[in-house]
């Protein structure tokens, strides 16, 4: 039986740090969160993440634009937020609407500012290793096991999705702490057989409980990124939980795993970027 990583007892660990620390040195941080057009599910991702500065003691800025704004509307509000010395930090909710240039606004946030990493030279300084501000979900990751004690160094990692968002950064950061990592993807020939060789198991490919008991080697570390919606709401992981659990030595809930951990790092690459641009 799987021993279950926390991930709502770990963000509380890190928030509860945070505060801390933002009290003891008298800091005012400053978080903007920006929102276009009326998504419920990025609705409720920014009330989420707004409740976690409040509890930190982070300022939080919400902005609300119509689902019509136009690309140069947008980046008009980037530019007043990077003039804004109370934001520290710049969050732009994803998805936008199609017309909406996404890498333009993403490259437009000051990079002491880019709270998300999603900037290419932010994303390019993880790749290389020299980086403040890591991507947010594999960043979360990687403090779980460090928290849980995990070590990386000389572990056989299978990071399963190549996204920019997470399979990418999570290859790397797994490589920067030693780790032998492979990236699998929709073309990987006999996926499950190479899944089956790690030690950690990361999977983030939005498919609901698609990594089953053939993929998972008895004992690994299983960390499940995915959320997946469905019916009645109900949120399933890209793990099938009930098969893997009981061959695991460790697996990440959904939802209570990952999800606390990636707005946990928000919050801290905040205060992060409060202190480089002081």
């Amino acid at each position: 039986m799987a021993k279950i990583l926390d991930g709502n007892a770990m963000s509380r660990e890190i928030k509860n740090e945070i505060k801390a620390e933002i009290e003891r040195e008298k800091l005012q941080v400053g978080l903007a969160v920006v929102l276009v057009g009326g998504d419920p599910a990025s609705r409720i991702y920014v009330d989420f993440k707004k409740k976690d500065c409040a509890e930190c003691g982070i300022d939080s800025y919400e902005h609300v634009l119509p689902g019509d704004t136009q690309t140069g509307e947008l980046l008009a509000l980037i530019d007043t937020l990077n003039a804004d010395s109370r934001v520290n930090g710049i969050l732009i909710q994803q998805p936008l609407p199609p017309q909406i240039d996404l890498t333009a606004a993403n490259e437009r946030i000051n990079p002491l500012k880019d709270v998300d990493a999603f900037r290419a030279d932010s994303v390019g300084r993880i790749t290389i290793g020299d980086y403040t501000l890591g991507s947010c979900t594999p960043a979360g990751v990687m403090e779980m096991l460090r928290r849980e004690g995990i070590s990386v160094s000389g572990k056989e990692c299978v990071v399963v999705g190549r996204s920019n968002i997470v399979g990418k950064p999570m290859a790397m950061m797994l490589l920067h702490q030693h780790g032998t990592v492979t990236v699998c993807h929709s073309r990987t020939a006999n996926l499950n057989e190479v899944c089956k060789r790690a030690d950690i198991l990361v999977a983030a490919i939005g498919k609901a409980n698609f990594i089953t008991a053939d993929f998972v080697k008895e004992g690994a570390v299983v960390i499940d990124v995915g959320i997946n919606r469905g019916e009645g709401k109900k949120l399933y992981g890209d793990v099938d939980y009930a098969a893997v659990e009981p061959i695991a030595g460790y697996i990440t809930p959904v939802p209570g795993g990952v999800g606390p951990m990636t707005r946990a790092m928000l919050v801290k690459n905040t205060l992060t970027a409060k202190k480089s641009q002081s």
